[in-house]
């Protein structure tokens, strides 16, 4: 799994909270396919985590589809967890919602205390997935829910190609995704993948865009000088190149996958066996 220096990537967050949500429309698009999914799961959730909440766009809806659920968001940039106190914040669906400020390799929850785990465009930020994928299992009750959506390793394609690898990140393959859930203790992960591809005026319009989102290089080798005039205008010409019809296309290979909780059962011998459930999705 790829690496990322958590303290840079929070420093990222905190300073984007004000223009985040603007500035996130793969993050808005992907989270309405998230939600279009749980059209297919059969799942009545008591409590939500919303892992990585960012501003909470998904929190109206997830809490329209499932009344009387208590939803739980979690993000590490405190900015983030900010939400309207007005009546007009309560009248828009927030007022179910309680916040907490922690780090996905230690959730501040109890132990299957959790229904269903919601993870839109977060993953990739932990600094160690696994261990994220890990606390997720923890938490969730028998038979819950891990839908989640994460960064392949083909997106920003076109970035990579013209900064160069060691300025841009990596994301990590889908396949290796799905292990570290069989790690982590979920039953038969399905996978899928999607690349989607956003338009931008030009070179400078992709970088303010990953600027205002908080999504620019967090990597432990990134470099930590500022770039200079030369290296500058290259970038800029190198993406000035890749136009098509006056826009830049920008790739973004989106990972999908779900799991469920198996059941544990303690035989009369007294070893564990787990139980997966087959469940209509």
């Amino acid at each position: 799994m790829p690496e990322v220096d958590p303290r840079a990537v929070r420093r990222r967050f905190e300073r984007a909270a004000p223009t985040y949500p603007a500035a996130s429309r793969l993050e808005a698009e992907v989270g309405g396919r998230m939600l279009e999914r749980l059209d297919y799961v059969n799942l009545a959730p008591r409590r939500i985590l919303e892992a990585g909440c960012g501003r909470g766009r998904e929190s109206v809806a997830l809490l329209k589809r499932y009344p009387g659920t208590a939803l739980l968001e979690l993000d590490f940039a405190l900015p983030m967890l900010r939400r309207e106190r007005s009546w007009l914040g309560r009248l828009r669906g927030r007022a179910g919602a309680a916040q907490l400020c922690g780090d996905f390799t230690r959730l501040p929850l109890a132990a299957a205390s959790v229904d269903l785990v919601w993870s839109n465009m977060a993953l990739h930020w932990a600094a160690d997935p696994p261990a994220a994928l890990r606390e997720f299992a923890r938490v969730l009750a028998a038979d819950g829910l891990l839908l989640f959506s994460t960064l392949g390793p083909d997106t920003l394609a076109e970035l990579r190609a013209a900064a160069g690898a060691a300025r841009v990140h990596h994301f990590a393959d889908m396949h290796d995704v799905g292990d570290a859930l069989l790690a982590a203790g979920f039953s038969a992960p399905v996978m899928d993948v999607e690349r989607l591809t956003m338009s931008y005026p030009d070179g400078e319009a992709l970088l303010a865009d990953l600027r205002a989102s908080g999504q620019t290089c967090a990597a432990p080798g990134r470099s930590r000088g500022l770039a200079g005039r030369g290296l500058r205008s290259a970038l800029r010409a190198a993406l000035q190149a890749r136009m098509r019809d006056g826009r830049l296309p920008v790739t973004f290979e989106v990972v999908y996958g779900h799991a469920w909780k198996g059941v544990p059962r303690e035989r009369a011998e007294g070893r564990i066996m787990v139980q997966f459930r087959n469940r209509s999705h």
